[in-house]
């Protein structure tokens, strides 16, 4: 099973898979955040995905302002890690972050 998310202005494509039915759905839910038309801070759909990992051992996967540089992280249930949404703020509204210059 082959959905398409829309990040600002791109488009990508997941391939789903399950040795039946039943699991090829249970994994195409895991993809189920919503499309992102833009930018919750500047408004721009220059959006990108991105993944990092932070000190060895903490894995980030982020929609990405180009424009901007905020950063909109994806979270992960606890009992079932393979299922990701996007972060909200307690209103309900995605919670975007605003790029943090750090001195080193």
């Amino acid at each position: 099973m082959m959905t398409t998310k829309r990040i600002g202005r791109r488009q990508f494509h997941f391939t789903v898979e399950g040795s039946n039915l039943h699991e090829t759905v249970a994994e195409y839910d895991r993809l189920s955040f919503p499309d992102v038309a833009a930018c919750g801070l500047c408004g721009s759909d220059n959006l990108d995905l991105t993944s990092r990992v932070a000190q060895g051992k903490y894995k980030y996967t982020s929609v990405k302002c180009l424009s901007c540089r905020a950063d909109l992280t994806f979270g992960k249930n606890k009992d079932d890690d393979q299922s990701y949404f996007l972060r909200r703020k307690e209103t309900g509204e995605l919670d975007w972050r605003a790029f943090e210059k750090t001195d080193k």
